[in-house]
Parts: structure tokens; C-alpha cells; sequence
């Protein structure tokens, strides 16, 4: 059975760190890039991070660039975000991601989605 489970949300103050953890399990975890999301009620959904199991090459909006890092743990098949100096605006639900299209940015129906884990940061 197929399982993308997030985990390692919370509340935290602005200027506050969180580190996010993506556990996959059931299928091959290198044939996937490995992305994150966050999704806000009303808003457009936004990739804030992906890795590709191609090279290696990480990724990251102009919105959280040089605040947030992804890496990898292949032995535990798991992906990380660390989110340092946090915004208010930073608060979603994060949702990790296994892409078969890696990071190049298309939607693939066997993509594997996670039910997402809440970020809270306050003023």
C-alpha cells in the first residue's frame, strides 16, 4: 500500500523553525521527485520546494528562498523541509508530494499526495 505521510508541523512565532518530514512507503521513492506544497483556503496552491532524484537539483520560490531547504534521506525514504525565520504568512497546511514528472512542474495522475500537516506562525 502507497503512503506519503507529513508530519513535524505546529505552532511556532514569526522569526521561529520547523522541520517537516515526508515519510513515503509502496513504491519506488527514486523514481519520484519529492515535493512540497502549501495550500491557504481561498488561495492557489504553491510549491515551496522539490528535489529530483535525477540530479539532485533543489528548487524553491522567490517567497521562501533562502529561507526554507529541502534535502533527502534515501536509506529512510523521507524528504525534509527546514523552514527557518518563519512569516505569518508562512502559515498553511504543508503537503508533501511524489512526482513523476519530478520538478519539472506537470501533474501526473499516479502523483502521490499526502493529507498535509498545519503550520501555524503568529505575529
Amino acid at each position: 500500500e502507497v503512503h506519503v505521510v507529513e508530519s513535524g508541523g505546529g505552532l511556532v512565532q514569526a522569526g521561529g523553525s520547523l522541520r517537516l518530514s515526508c515519510a513515503a512507503s509502496g513504491f519506488t521513492f527514486d523514481a519520484y521527485g519529492i515535493g512540497w506544497f502549501r495550500q491557504v483556503p481561498g488561495k492557489e496552491r504553491e510549491r515551496v520546494s522539490c528535489i529530483s532524484s535525477i540530479d539532485g537539483v533543489t528548487s524553491y520560490p522567490d517567497s521562501v528562498k533562502g529561507r526554507f531547504t529541502i534535502f533527502s534521506d534515501n536509506a529512510k525514504n523521507t524528504v525534509y523541509l527546514q523552514m527557518n525565520n518563519l512569516k505569518p504568512e508562512d502559515t498553511a497546511v504543508y503537503i508533501c508530494a511524489a512526482l513523476v514528472y519530478f520538478c519539472a512542474g506537470f501533474e501526473s495522475s499516479m502523483d502521490y499526495w499526502g493529507k498535509g500537516t498545519l503550520v501555524t506562525v503568529s505575529s
